[in-house]
C-alpha cells in the first residue's frame, strides 16, 4: 500500500489527470469530496482551475476551509494546485471584485502585469537550495502553466518564513512555495512531464 492521499473534490479542478499522476507517482489515491477522508489521509492535494471566487465558493460549500487549515496547524501535508495554491493565500483580485482566501499563507492574487495572458505553456522556474519539491531537479527545469493571475509578493512570503521558487511571465511571481506542512504549486505539476513527477514524488516523500 502507499501513502494514503486525498485529491479533494470540491467542483474544481483537473482530478483524474492529478490521480493518475500521484498513482504513478507510487501513492494510493482517492478522489472524494468526503471531509472525514480529507482529514484523515496521510496527505491531502488540493486541485483547482478557473476563478479565485468561484474555487472559495466551491470550498465553502463543501465547509472544507477548516478541514484544510486544521491539518497545516497539526502539520500534516497539504499540497495544492494551481488555483488551489492561490485560495491558500488571504484574497484573489479578479476584475476588480476582492474575495478571501482561506488565509493559510500571507499575501494576495492579481492579474500578472504581462502583455500576453493567460501564461501558457511551459516556463523554466527559479528554485531556491533548500526546496524540498524541487530537491534533485536541474537548473532550468520546466513545468507547463495556465494562469492569469499570481502571486507577486515573494519578498513577503520569505518574511513569513516560506521557501519560494519563482517564475518569470511580466513580473517574477510565485511558482512553487513551502512552508512547514504546507506546499503549493502555480504549475500542473501532472501535466509537467518528468519535472512533474519528480516534484510529486518529492511531495509524497514528505508524508508520514
Amino acid at each position: 500500500m502507499g501513502k494514503r492521499i486525498v485529491v479533494l473534490d470540491y467542483g474544481s479542478g483537473n482530478l483524474r489527470s492529478a490521480e493518475r499522476a500521484l498513482e504513478r507517482a507510487g501513492a494510493d489515491v482517492t478522489v472524494t469530496a468526503d471531509l472525514a477522508a480529507a482529514a484523515g489521509a496521510d496527505g491531502l492535494v488540493v486541485p483547482g482551475v478557473g476563478a479565485f471566487a468561484a474555487c472559495m465558493a466551491g470550498i465553502e460549500a463543501l465547509g472544507a476551509g477548516a478541514v484544510i487549515a486544521d491539518r497545516v496547524a497539526a502539520g500534516r501535508p497539504v499540497l495544492g494546485i494551481c488555483v488551489g495554491m492561490q485560495v491558500l493565500f488571504e484574497h484573489g483580485d479578479e476584475h476588480g471584485v476582492v474575495t478571501k482566501g482561506l488565509g493559510l499563507l500571507p499575501g494576495g492574487v492579481r492579474k500578472l502585469p504581462a502583455r500576453r495572458l493567460p501564461h501558457m505553456g511551459w516556463n523554466t522556474v527559479d528554485a531556491p537550495a533548500g526546496s524540498v519539491l524541487l530537491a534533485g531537479l536541474p537548473a532550468g527545469s520546466r513545468f507547463y502553466f495556465v494562469h492569469s493571475y499570481g502571486v507577486t509578493d515573494v519578498a513577503g512570503l520569505v518574511a513569513a518564513g516560506a521557501t519560494v521558487t519563482t517564475a518569470h511571465h511580466g513580473a517574477d511571481f510565485v511558482a512553487v512555495v513551502e512552508r512547514g506542512p504546507l506546499s503549493a504549486a502555480q504549475f500542473h505539476p501532472e501535466k509537467s512531464a518528468d519535472s512533474g513527477a519528480a516534484l510529486l514524488r518529492n511531495w509524497l516523500a514528505t508524508v508520514d
